[in-house]
């Protein structure tokens, strides 16, 4: 099979000839149909010391399964969170990380959708919002950010302001049913707001503070680090939350199959629409690498071996 590799610290990403792996006591082997491209996995192309498996959400059909799986067979359609390669024609993924795919959905809208949905549902519930409340969601373009607009909504936000990078993606932010959009550089990003959902970290976490009501709430799921003085908090009351979806997944497996069904639910339904900025070859995986990088992309980048 055809799977995708590096060397050293930076890249450059290559395609290489590797043997179909054996699953494992607990694992699936997933023919891959789509993988989706992540900002951590860029980051640590670029960041890591050592050379790492190019990991992520994977959508593809069940080929064989390891001893112990109970919950999928061959033929299945799947989607999920794989650790190993799985920027590969073939990749492995746990059981406990695997959730089908209904019949109407494509391997694209699954890796769209399923774990950057996640991320995106599980900040939100991380913020406690209210019904009437006014949200800030960063990174609003991106492929969880662009979610987290839709799903802002449907718990009720009466005001929902996206940040970008630049002024070339409010059209697409608005079209997701955002009612402001700021760009990161503006001193000002308008009339507070109750939570912001932060995916950014950085430099960013002083203007998401300073854009929250008295008693606001920031939720920080970005691997981008950063620093806030707690005075900031204090003059305001205002706390930040970290989350973090590993944690949900190990520990609380219930609640995390509960969010996928919910996900999936707002996709039938229509309430959420997951967008995709761009397809690429498995070959192409360094565009795909440059795409998010650049900051163009306007929802998911997905790979197709």
């Amino acid at each position: 099979m055809r799977r995708v590799r590096y060397e050293s610290t930076g890249g450059p990403l290559f395609l290489e000839d590797a043997p179909v792996p054996e699953p494992g006591p607990g694992e699936l082997l997933v023919h891959c149909e789509a993988i989706g491209v992540t900002l951590p996995v860029v980051r640590k192309v670029t960041e890591a010391p050592e050379p790492i498996p190019l990991g992520g959400e994977i959508a593809g059909r069940v080929v064989a399964v390891g001893a112990g799986v109970t919950r999928f067979r061959t033929g299945d359609r799947v989607t999920g969170l794989c650790f190993g390669h799985g920027y590969a024609e073939y990749a492995l993924l746990h059981e406990a990380m695997a959730s089908p795919i209904p019949g109407a959905a494509t391997a694209t809208d699954a890796v769209a959708l399923v774990r950057s949905g996640l991320v995106a549902l599980g900040a939100l519930e991380a913020a406690r919002p209210g019904p009437g409340e006014a949200a800030l969601v960063t990174a609003a373009a991106s492929g969880v950010g662009h979610l987290a607009v839709q799903l802002a909504r449907t718990r009720g936000a009466a005001r929902v302001v996206g940040a970008v990078s630049g002024p070339g993606k409010a059209d697409f932010v608005r079209s997701l049913g955002a009612d402001d959009v700021v760009v990161y550089r503006e001193e000002e990003w308008g009339e507070p707001v109750d939570y912001v959902l932060d995916a950014v970290g950085g430099d960013l976490l002083g203007p998401a503070v300073a854009a929250l009501a008295p008693g606001g709430r920031l939720v920080a799921y970005s691997s981008g680090g950063g620093t806030i003085q707690a005075y900031d908090l204090l003059v305001g009351a205002k706390s930040v939350i970290g989350f973090q979806m590993a944690r949900i997944a190990r520990g609380a497996p219930e609640l995390y199959e509960r969010w996928r069904h919910e996900l999936w639910r707002l996709f039938q339904e229509g309430a959420v629409k997951p967008a995709v900025h761009g397809e690429f070859a498995l070959e192409e995986a360094a565009e795909a690498h440059a795409a998010i990088e650049s900051r163009i992309n306007r929802g998911k980048v997905v790979l197709h071996p």
